[in-house]
């Protein structure tokens, strides 16, 4: 990002800003994580005072804003830290040491990790695309923070996107509907990714989004008193029951109510289901017990019932849904408990809430099926685009969920069909599938499955995975393990990805090794004797390593880097720090190479002054 200087003292001012949030959000932070942060904040405030955004209004206003997000979800001290500090490494000659030394390795660690991912191209067209979702999602694993922060970023740039132009607007807001809304849903923030559907509409489709908010407008009088009445009725039979609720009333809001337009094909004054009611009680069993009573009020809708109690969704989300007639009207009622709740509004972030007093419990995701996705993953060899876009599509997709003929719930994106559930059942069943039933009926093995059938697999002994299971699979394990079994035992089949990737590879190390040679010819034809000497000059030919002198590395052979060649670097586990010509195909090959990069510089002489 480009910054502006500024030389005069902002109207923003920052004792002022840090009292605000201390206001706002001290009581859910110990004295120990105040300090924290104001020495985060002074830290922020002291490396950037003399920079601006494009916009024209302070540098440090966007991480405060950012920090605030990460507060309202009551998220931990660290991450709120992270939260100041998310785009820190923007800054020049800030290091990763100065960080870590002054905030610890966790916070550190957070902080590079959110960075790298800011700075990536997720709507790039190419291999660099896949690489990029593989780092974001991965990054996941290993702290969920690092997300939960980049999100938080996202959010306020969302809501500060006015201030630039049209076209980038329309790209952004892309971006957030095909990754960081989705991304948000699976990880259980239902209120994030609301607002975030909202924010890309106003500015991907503005005529859509401003007509919708015209229409919930004109009938929100209407509105309050036909939902009052709802409200008032579930109050005094809850209360007849014995049942302690809380009733609020809402309308949709305007994402969902776009994408219902688009599915019935109808414009938005011609629907009628916009309206939902929230109750919350005390516990499971007054939930099931409010279901009743709701039915008894008015004619439940059939096939709108959906018990999310006791099969939650992958994300961790449990409720009770039904569609009622109320007054010749359709109302979507939620029946949850405020740990639900809780759970529904922040998701995985959630986690973070605090107990008693001044601690919190660690986060425990092991339960949502996205880190379960993606650990499963992790150690695969995968590189292919194609693959990584159809990665990308299974875990921020749509899902649906099935079950075993012994109740055991299976989640799988949507469009899955009977292979995909038998190698997500083992692979060994999906090997030697030859039929499926659904609730009982013979079905195609490439037909998608539907929500809640009973699925079972009809397997032989004799059965094989084919190439025709290859191309109509739909997740990545089915894919995954039918291509290596076919490598492996099929010698009449052609690995055709592989091939096309290959030569997409070599193709483009020849026009990188064409590139090199002609820059090379083009430098010695200019004046080779002087840009020798240019180099001798101005570097002591020592490497040094995140910006540290006298850290042990070498040279690496295959390309023989000289001073004043671009350079990159790498730990090695025998060697120290490899030091390698950032065109060197060697290092380029190198499998997962971007997780164990560092920072690598020629050391600059200090030439002499030139007497006058």
């Amino acid at each position: 990002m480009a910054f502006d200087i500024i030389t005069n003292s902002t109207e923003f001012d920052k004792e002022i800003l840090l009292k605000q949030f201390f206001a706002t959000f001290g009581e859910n932070y110990t004295q120990q994580e105040k300090d924290l942060f104001t020495q985060a904040w002074n830290f922020l405030c002291e490396k950037t005072s003399a920079l601006t955004r494009s916009c024209g209004k302070p540098y440090h206003l966007h991480p405060m804003r950012v920090a605030s997000i990460l507060a309202e979800s009551k998220m931990d001290g660290e991450c709120i830290v992270c939260g100041l500090l998310h785009s820190i490494f923007e800054i020049p000659d800030i290091t990763t040491k100065e960080v870590e030394d002054k905030f610890g390795p966790v916070i550190e660690r957070i902080v590079y990790d959110t960075s790298r991912i800011t700075g990536m191209k997720i709507n790039a067209s190419s291999i660099q695309q896949a690489d990029n979702i593989r780092k974001m999602l991965f990054a996941m694993i290993d702290d969920v923070r690092v997300i939960l922060v980049k999100l938080a970023d996202r959010l306020d740039r969302m809501r500060h996107l006015k201030s630039i132009e049209e076209k980038k607007q329309r790209l952004v807001a892309a971006e957030v509907i095909d990754i960081w809304a989705p991304l948000a849903d699976r990880l259980g923030m239902q209120t994030m990714k609301n607002e975030l559907e909202d924010l890309s509409l106003k500015y991907s489709n503005p005529d859509v989004f401003q007509q919708i908010k015209a229409i919930v407008n004109q009938k929100q009088g209407e509105r309050a008193s036909y939902l009052d009445k709802a409200v008032q009725a579930i109050y005094k039979a809850s209360e007849k029951a014995g049942i302690k609720v809380t009733v609020s009333s809402r309308a949709k809001h305007f994402y969902s109510i776009y994408k219902k337009m688009q599915k019935r094909n109808v414009p938005a004054a011609q629907l009628y289901d916009l309206l939902a009611l929230r109750v919350i009680c005390q516990t499971n069993a007054e939930c099931y017990t409010l279901i009743g009573i709701v039915h008894g009020l008015w004619k439940p809708m059939e096939g709108r019932f959906k018990d999310y109690i006791a099969m939650p969704k992958a994300n961790g989300y449990r409720s009770l849904h039904t569609t009622v007639m109320c007054e010749g009207r359709p109302l979507e009622i939620q029946i949850r408990t405020q740990e639900m709740h809780e759970q529904a509004e922040h998701g995985v972030a959630s986690h973070w809430l605090y107990k008693k007093g001044t601690n919190h419990d660690k986060v425990d995701v092991s339960n949502l099926g996205i880190f379960n996705q993606l650990q499963s993953l992790k150690n695969e060899k995968l590189s292919d685009e194609s693959f990584f876009a159809e990665l990308k599509g299974e875990l921020l997709s749509d899902e649906i969920f099935v079950f075993t003929p012994k109740g055991d719930v299976i989640h799988l994106p949507a469009g899955s069909n009977a292979i995909d559930f038998a190698y997500s059942v083992h692979s060994k069943v999906g090997e030697k599938i030859v039929g499926a039933k659904a609730d009982g009926k013979i079905i195609p093995l490439t037909q998608p499955l539907k929500n809640t059938q009973i699925i079972e697999i009809i397997t032989n002994p004799q059965a094989h995975p084919t190439e025709n299971q290859l191309k109509s699979v739909h997740t990545s394990k089915a894919r995954s393990r039918i291509h290596s079994w076919l490598v492996a035992n099929d010698p009449t089949f052609v690995d055709k990805a592989a091939e096309a990737q290959r030569a997409a590879d070599l193709a483009a190390n020849n026009g990188r090794a064409r590139a090199i040679q002609e820059e090379k010819k083009r430098k010695r034809s200019v004046n080779p004797e002087l840009a020798e000497k240019k180099i001798d000059e101005r570097y002591t030919g020592e490497v040094k390593v995140e910006g540290m002198k006298n850290v042990f590395y070498k040279l690496a052979g295959c390309c023989r880097p000289r001073p004043g060649d671009v350079i990159v670097g790498y730990s090695s586990t025998r060697n120290g720090i490899m030091v390698h010509r950032a065109d060197c195909l060697t290092f380029q090959r190198i499998e997962n190479i971007e997780h164990r990069m560092v920072d690598v510089s020629w050391a600059v002489r200090e030439l002499p002054q030139k007497k006058v």
